[in-house]
């Protein structure tokens, strides 16, 4: 072929000779373009400028000002520079891997000496030097044979062992950036000078498996973070010292809310103050669901394998239950049985005692169902990822024209309850089927279209999650952002009409026969104890009044005081509000300190002066100046704060 016909942007069409790259159309559009320029894409391909274009194609080219390509060229080049900053230092250092992360990228290194923290100071030099050196970016394609050799001869185990892990037939791709190359797939920058070099950082090492397994050698994993400019940097730098002042972790041991301990690995041992936020949580939804139209119920933790297999979940979920083999009296085999992992097929069992009529449905049905699901000892992380759990679970049993209400209804009661605990905000991701599931692809053809129908009713287009459907049903899934902009996906709501088919489901159509109902999974907080742990970060501990664990410290400054602080806490318990007294013989000073720690919303000082006017100083957290007021005007005050959104 002589020439190939390349499509631009605006629809206009230009002839080009072959062999041309992407790097001569720019130029040839605009050379101002071509200095700005840092990849392209081919028909829909990402690529580098340096790549030929083999045939006609759709062709455009990124700048800096394309986000999402440039962030990604950015961290990928970053990665490279890295490795070669660490292999000019350290000539003995065996690179690896070295992808693009969330925010970042990090590299595997094989290094006999473990990196400091100095070290990281050392390599963040050396890559501004090389970034500085405006290296040019250079790729070519070679075949296995001529890949292994090279790797062999620069005495690069871990590239010859990847090498033969690429399949057969598969394009085996070289960069060099300057003199030091690296195997990639791409695309990269045109040349390093083009990474911004005040905008990256190198943030810490750990250890990982090759390939990661345990049986292989242990490298060190180095992570970077890179953005577009220093300004994004120092703000994600900034969310970063925010979000470890507002581990919930550290927070709960401030506040006395809960621990975790060895002997029951991801599972929580509540305080008392910690155990009042589960419970007044608790409370809120229990009268949420009840005016919601739901019947509460409660269903066994330990249940016979038999239901796990009608329900699909011995099949497809097995890997996360525990398993529990009891030997039953005068039985010949061990009876196994698992604690459950969720609450949906012992819902369907309450469903299927007596006979539904189609006017009982919708049947919205609810249970804080305590669920065990088993997660790697290394996934585990304080209350947010544990595996003992309660789960604000709900099903709606209700017929196929009842999908679209019951979804607008369900959108907007998860609604209400986000606002009320102080997240205005949230997206939602539409989850289509997953590689593993159960159920033909008719039915989830069904499944996918009704929820998808339902969300735009309510007023909403979702984001697609491919492929994140539960193995039974597509989901929504609720997205909320907290104080410091960080996303949580919580609550969920799911299609399913696999499991009412597989565990036998029906009620009485106004045709007198028998039909299966459609299953709606909904859970809005999800886990309790993850979305305590949500709150407590979001909030910076500072919960709202109402659903603090301790409200009102009041605090004598004399013991002369004393009597009247007592009564100050009778009166403000009477009003419905959570209060104690601090009557120790220490300064006012260290008092007030000790309990601005543990998160307190309101301290109350009282001294002989208070007790004369029948007043209290009052001083809130996180503000520097205290007030002297009545105390019946600061009592009725506290006693409406302290009450829950749904009873104001």
């Amino acid at each position: 072929m002589s020439e190939i016909s390349i499509t631009l942007p605006d629809g206009n069409s230009r002839n080009y000779p072959a062999g041309v790259t992407g790097m001569d159309v720019a130029k040839d559009i605009s050379t101002s373009l071509a200095k700005k320029a840092i990849s392209c894409s081919v028909n829909g391909e990402h690529r580098d400028l340096s790549r030929v274009i083999e045939s006609d194609a759709e062709f455009a080219i990124h700048t800096m000002q394309d986000d999402a390509h440039a962030l990604e060229l950015i961290r990928h080049d970053c990665a490279h520079v890295m490795a070669r900053a660490v292999q000019e230092i350290w000539p003995d250092v065996k690179v690896t891997i070295g992808p693009v992360i969330n925010n970042g990228w990090y590299y595997d290194f094989d290094r006999a000496e473990p990196f400091t923290p100095e070290d990281l100071t050392t390599i963040e030099k050396k890559m501004r030097e090389i970034i500085n050196k405006k290296d040019m970016v250079r790729t070519e394609t070679w075949d296995r044979a001529r890949a292994i050799k090279f790797y062999e001869d620069n005495n690069e185990p871990y590239k010859v062992e990847l090498v033969n892990m690429i399949p057969e037939g598969e394009d085996l791709r070289m960069y060099w950036h300057g003199e030091w190359q690296d195997l990639c797939r791409g695309p990269h920058l045109v040349h390093t000078a083009q990474i911004p070099g005040d905008s990256f950082k190198l943030m810490s090492v750990a250890g990982a498996y090759w390939r990661g397994d345990s049986n292989n050698a242990m490298l060190q994993r180095i992570y970077g973070v890179a953005f577009k400019n220093k300004n994004d940097l120092k703000a994600h730098l900034h969310m970063l010292e925010q979000a470890a002042l507002r581990d919930h972790r550290k927070l709960g041991r401030e506040m006395d809310l809960f621990h975790m301990q060895e002997e029951a690995p991801g599972q929580v041992f509540w305080h008392p103050n910690g155990w009042r936020i589960y419970t007044t949580l608790q409370d809120y939804m229990r009268r949420k669901q009840d005016a919601g139209g739901y019947v509460e119920v409660n269903t066994p933790q330990v249940v016979d394998r038999k239901l796990w297999e009608a329900s699909g979940h011995w099949e497809k979920y097995q890997e996360n239950m525990f398993i529990v083999e009891v030997d039953e009296e005068h039985a010949r085999e061990k009876a196994v049985n698992a604690l459950k992992p969720m609450n949906c097929p012992c819902h369907v069992q309450i469903f299927n005692q007596g006979l539904k009529s189609y006017r009982d449905l919708p049947l919205r049905m609810a249970e804080f169902g305590s669920c065990n699901r088993y997660e790697p000892s290394g996934a585990l992380h304080g209350i947010m990822r544990v595996r003992g759990f309660t789960q604000d679970d709900g099903h709606i049993f209700c017929r196929e024209d009842q999908i679209e209400e019951e979804t607008k209804i369900y959108i907007d009661f998860l609604s209400e309850i986000y606002r009320d605990l102080g997240f205005e905000n949230f997206k939602v991701k539409f989850s289509d089927r997953p590689e593993t599931r159960a159920g033909s692809d008719d039915v989830w053809d069904k499944a996918e279209q009704a929820l998808l129908s339902a969300t735009r009713a309510a007023g909403i287009e979702p984001e697609l999650n491919p492929g994140e459907g539960a193995f039974y049903g597509p989901k929504l899934e609720f997205v909320l952002t907290d104080a410091i902009g960080r996303d949580w996906q919580c609550g969920t709501h799911q299609v399913d009409f696999v499991l009412p088919e597989r565990l036998d489901a029906s009620y009485v159509g106004q045709d007198g026969a028998k039909h299966r109902p459609v299953m709606l999974h909904r859970a809005t907080l999800g886990s309790f104890e993850r979305f305590i742990g949500i709150l407590i970060e979001s909030h910076a501990g500072k919960l709202p009044f109402w659903l603090a664990p301790r409200q009102v410290v009041v605090a004598s400054i004399v013991s002369d005081a004393n009597d009247y602080a007592q009564k100050v806490v009778d009166d403000l318990r009477a009003a419905g509000v959570r209060a104690e007294t601090d009557l120790r013989n220490e300064k006012i000073n260290y008092k007030v300190r000790e309990h601005s720690l543990a998160k307190v919303p309101v301290i109350l000082a009282v001294g002989m002066k208070e007790v004369e006017q029948g007043t209290v100083s009052v001083r809130r957290l996180g503000q520097k100046q205290t007030s002297v007021d009545a105390f019946e005007t600061v009592k009725s005050t506290l006693a409406k704060e302290a009450i829950a959104p749904d009873l104001a």
